[in-house]
């Protein structure tokens, strides 16, 4: 038998899996019957809450998924009954409390979605949450809150604005899609090319929070990645002929197909260039590779395209001397014509730094940090640390990875960083 805190420990790693793999199907599930986003995620926080206790009495249930959601929708049933004060609120209850067909695996109720034929309440989410009512930053913002269960602080990180000014804008956004009577659908197909941008920047932004996350003590959050992947493909089956949709599809196998090789048996991270090329996954970078082509091929280049090509550049190169940096900084220099943001000028700066030498990459740093927008970005001093490491100037590269320690909220990336501050001789 496990001593208690063993015991313990075990089942508050089962619920925190589950988190991660079930609170998006919870939620959407949630949002879906009762039509109230709020009490969707209050309702979910509770079966989350309860399966830490029940399940260490119980043991953990064969189909997590099923008794969270089972859960869940019963809380939110006592919820509505003891507010059942009127005509509207009894249906609520009624349709909640109704005998449906019920999925053996989620929990959650089979539905026929007559427009789209979509049987995925996630999809639902994102298109509902990506109404063209809704401003695009509060669109992705929402969906990776309700979807993803990402932290107001982790939303707030990924798109560089203060903790507070997100959580204005979720609240606000939530409200608009009540007061508005937005739809819980999947539009219709002559609706969905005025949703893409949002629904794009959706499942990007949740595949880059699981690829690197911002913060916490793994690097990369596999369930993360494997949902925006999941939901990409449908997307593309749903789009066929939107190009932007199939470079974004390239994009997330491409680099993809490097996380195994991403961190050592130790868990450290590996920069690209010595990663084991041989730990790639060689299926993805195909795929990825070909739906690259099949993209540029429509004639209508597009941001997600663009990133995918240089992705290709990367994941086909043999090793790393074989990288074409030169077509690499060429390429963001046209993906910054479609998204000029200082960001991508940033990554434009270490390929000409690696096509042109150090110090041309330090001159396109410099430019950055006279800026001042990415102050409080981990990545701008640590770009700068690694360019002047290269030249050689190796106190001032460490002076730079102090300042990158500084911000960084990874511990993986916190670990790298120190690693190549003693290499300065720090």
């Amino acid at each position: 038998m496990k001593a208690p805190d063993t015991q313990a420990t075990d089942i508050e790693e089962a619920v925190a899996v589950a988190f991660r793999a079930e609170w998006g199907q919870v939620v959407a599930t949630l949002i879906r019957v009762t039509g109230d986003w709020d009490l969707a995620e209050e309702c979910a926080q509770d079966a989350f809450a309860q399966a830490l206790d029940r399940w260490r009495r119980d043991g953990v249930p064969r189909r997590p998924g099923a008794w969270l959601t089972t859960t869940a929708r019963n809380r939110a049933l006592d919820v509505l009954r003891r507010e059942a004060v009127g005509a509207t609120k009894l249906r609520e209850v009624a349709v909640l409390a109704g005998d449906e067909p019920y999925d053996d695996r989620t929990g959650s109720p089979y539905e026929d979605d007559e427009v789209s034929g979509v049987q995925d309440d996630r999809l639902r989410l994102i298109f509902t949450c990506c109404h063209p009512a809704l401003p695009i930053e509060a669109r992705v913002a929402l969906t990776l809150r309700t979807l993803a269960g990402l932290t107001t602080h982790e939303i707030a990180r990924a798109f560089l604005v203060p903790e507070a000014t997100m959580a204005q804008r979720l609240v606000r956004a939530k409200r608009k899609i009540r007061n508005a009577g937005i739809p819980y659908r999947v539009p219709p197909a002559h609706l969905l090319p005025e949703r893409t941008a949002g629904v794009l920047g959706v499942l990007y932004l949740l595949f880059n929070e699981g690829y690197t996350a911002s913060s916490g003590a793994e690097l990369v959050r596999r369930n993360l990645c494997a949902e925006a992947i999941r939901l990409a493909r449908v997307l593309a089956r749903l789009m066929p002929d939107e190009p932007e949709v199939l470079g974004l599809l390239a994009l997330l196998l491409l680099h993809d197909s490097r996380r195994h090789a991403r961190v050592d048996g130790a868990g450290e991270l590996m920069t690209l260039e010595d990663q084991d090329r041989g730990a790639w996954d060689r299926a993805e970078i195909d795929e990825g590779a070909a739906l690259v082509e099949r993209a540029l091929r429509r004639g209508s280049p597009g941001p997600y395209q663009i990133q995918a090509a240089i992705a290709a550049c990367h994941t086909t190169a043999g090793t790393a001397e074989e990288t074409d940096w030169a077509d690499i900084a060429a390429l963001y220099g046209e993906l910054a014509r479609f998204v000029p943001s200082a960001v991508v000028r940033l990554n434009r700066a270490v390929a000409v730094g690696m096509a042109e030498g150090p110090e041309a990459g330090l001159t396109l740093v410099a430019e950055l940090e006279q800026e001042g927008e990415l102050a409080d970005y981990h990545l701008l001093p640590a770009t700068r640390a690694d360019l002047l490491r290269r030249d050689g100037r190796v106190k001032e590269a460490a002076e730079a990875y102090r300042q990158a320690l500084e911000l960084v909220e990874n511990e993986a990336e916190r670990r790298f960083l120190e690693r190549r501050l003693v290499e300065c001789g720090a």
